[in-house]
């Protein structure tokens, strides 16, 4: 991967503004990144996505972020982004891709359509105001189970941005460098910043590790820890899927969520110091 990683310390690359782009690694498996916030998914529609697995021209994200898609925890609010750039260009044999994600998005929930923002209403609903806040996620699916049946649903609000978060994603063969850039945002009551790598829960169904965990679908958890030094997750069978490593001094886990035409996620997310100005790690797509 040092050719790939030689990409993102360049200052001369020519850039060009993109839409969308699709690279393909083999005949059937290509990453994909957007400008806008397609595709649209349930959930989280509103929100920009990562790099999204292509496999046989079907796009394998579900309900989830993508590969590399940065959340921010400040004391009073959890941000996400609704807004972004996004530049290509090509180096040699390897291609780059930079998204600038404008932290725009707060998540509000909506009972019947109806803002939760009074202070009274929103403390009768604590438990789901908080459900983007939590220290230890902000996805719960109990929580989001029981505020489907009572109508309330997530609605992510745009407000003025805390900056923009710059991740740079450096392909080379089945590898991925990720690259995230803190330094544009406000550092003030800034508590803690995930890093997603989320894909769809109905195709990755299958947890493996360093330590030789074997987990299937509800096995793999809501939120766990991983203390292993790698990890992965594929198809069923093992044949198709992204292995990660794990990162010195940052907190890593796992988690996954399915609800019919709601929720469809399974990733491998980074908890990092909210002090970092930059954080990099590999991602290994398998079977390919």
């Amino acid at each position: 991967m040092s050719s790939t990683h030689s990409i993102t310390e360049k200052s001369d690359l020519d850039w060009t503004p993109i839409d969308v782009h699709t690279v393909y690694i083999s005949d059937s498996v290509g990453l994909r990144i957007y400008s806008d916030t397609r595709p649209h998914n349930w959930k989280i529609a509103g929100l920009q996505k990562g790099l999204i697995l292509v496999y046989n021209e079907a796009e394998m994200v579900g309900e989830g972020t993508g590969f590399g898609f940065p959340v921010l925890v400040y004391s009073d609010e959890t941000y996400f982004s609704g807004t972004s750039k996004v530049y290509l260009c090509s180096w040699k044999n390897s291609w780059i891709v930079r998204k600038e994600f404008i932290m725009d998005r707060m998540a509000r929930n909506r009972f019947r359509n109806v803002t939760l923002q009074n202070g009274t209403v929103r403390a009768l609903f604590g438990y789901l105001a908080d459900l983007y806040q939590s220290h230890r996620h902000f996805r719960f699916l109990a929580l989001k189970n029981l505020a489907r049946k009572m109508y309330v649903n997530t609605a992510f609000v745009k407000m003025s941005s805390v900056g923009k978060v710059i991740v740079t994603y450096a392909a080379d063969e089945r590898r991925i460098l990720v690259k995230a850039d803190f330094t544009g945002l406000k550092r003030r009551k800034l508590e803690k910043i995930f890093m997603l790598n989320e894909q769809g829960s109905r195709f990755f169904r299958k947890y493996a590790d360093s330590q030789k965990a074997q987990l299937a679908d509800e096995e793999i958890g809501a939120w766990d820890g991983i203390n292993a030094q790698w990890a992965c997750l594929t198809d069923l069978q093992g044949r198709f899927g992204f292995r990660l490593w794990r990162m010195k001094d940052h907190i890593w886990r796992r988690g996954r969520e399915f609800l019919k035409d709601s929720l469809d996620w399974v990733g491998l997310d980074y908890e990092i110091n909210p002090q970092s100005a930059v954080f990099e790690y590999i991602i290994e797509i398998l079977g390919v």
